[in-house]
């Protein structure tokens, strides 16, 4: 079975920094890309940053600048730093991975709160 448990969100203010991070563990064959999308309330959830095996990178237009995706391949484990905070970055994180014979799994969220 494949979890992915993320961490770091919290509450912090308008120009603030935070870091999340998203381990996975359980038997996987082959990751091509880890990553992060975001849900507000009321809104789909969206692309913020993804970066593959091969360290492609792509980030929404709305974050370019502020946020940086890494990843560890040897942990399985990605990171989202994530700079110049702004209350319109307020939502519920969700990392996300594809594996290439088991398809896509998600974590369970962690929110982050950012006030003006």
């Amino acid at each position: 079975q494949v979890q992915l448990v993320e961490s770091g969100g919290g509450l912090v203010q308008a120009g603030g920094s935070l870091r999340l991070s998203c381990v996975a563990s359980g038997r996987l064959f082959s990751i091509n890309a880890m990553g992060w999308y975001r849900q507000a309330p009321g809104k789909h959830r969206d692309l913020v940053a993804t970066i593959t095996s091969g360290g492609t990178i792509t980030y929404a237009d709305s974050v370019k600048g502020r946020f940086a995706i890494s990843r560890d391949n040897a942990q399985n484990t990605v990171y989202l730093q994530m700079n110049s905070l702004k209350p319109e970055d307020t939502a519920v994180y969700y990392c996300y991975l594809d594996d290439q014979f088991l398809g896509r799994y998600w974590g369970q969220g962690t929110q982050v709160t950012v006030s003006s």
